[in-house]
């Protein structure tokens, strides 16, 4: 079976009713859905299937056969972050990150409808989701940014690489 993953096509030797899930983290080796609840209650696993938010782990890899399959790394790269990758680097939206990339496919499908969206229809719309560390305002702030148009990944970097001692700023009390 052949699966279009992020752009690149693979050649799948998993059985037609395992996971999308487990292919896409055990067999293509691709780490960003995560395995939270594995019954599709929790989103952390959520992919864009055709551009379509899909629970990879409720998804069998029969169903997608043909399709166009993508995760979080298919939407940018850390020195050119995607709209939604921007705004929630911008906006704090991840605590432990493990929730962070189905939030984000979520938020990318709304984009993708290019259609403005208010607050409370983009909480709508990520309801499904959660996220055991954070109140959900930052994740929320992030996806409006994005959805609406009110983030710039062109000034945003999520670029970790070294520093000279005038870019670094220390927080007084804080471990660095």
């Amino acid at each position: 079976m052949r699966l279009t993953v992020n752009g690149v096509e693979h050649d799948v030797h998993s059985a037609p009713l395992s996971t999308l899930l487990h292919v896409l983290r055990e067999e293509l080796l691709i780490t960003s859905p995560k395995a939270g609840c594995l019954q599709g209650g929790c989103g952390a696993c959520t992919v864009l299937v055709d551009g379509a938010p899909r629970r990879a782990c409720l998804t069998p890899l029969a169903a997608v056969e043909g399709a166009s399959v993508t995760t979080v790394e298919g939407l940018g790269a850390p020195d050119e972050l995607s709209a939604v990758q921007a705004a929630f680097h911008e906006k704090y939206a991840a605590q432990c990150g493990f929730c962070t990339s189905g939030f984000q496919m979520a938020a990318q499908a709304l984009v993708e409808r290019g259609e403005a969206l208010s607050r409370e229809e983009i909480i709508g719309q990520l309801s499904g989701h959660i996220c055991r560390c954070t109140g959900y305002v930052k994740i929320v702030d992030a996806a409006v940014a994005a959805v609406n148009g009110r983030v710039d990944p062109e000034e945003t970097s999520a670029d970790m690489g070294p520093r000279s001692e005038d870019e670094v700023t220390l927080i007084p009390g804080s471990p660095a």
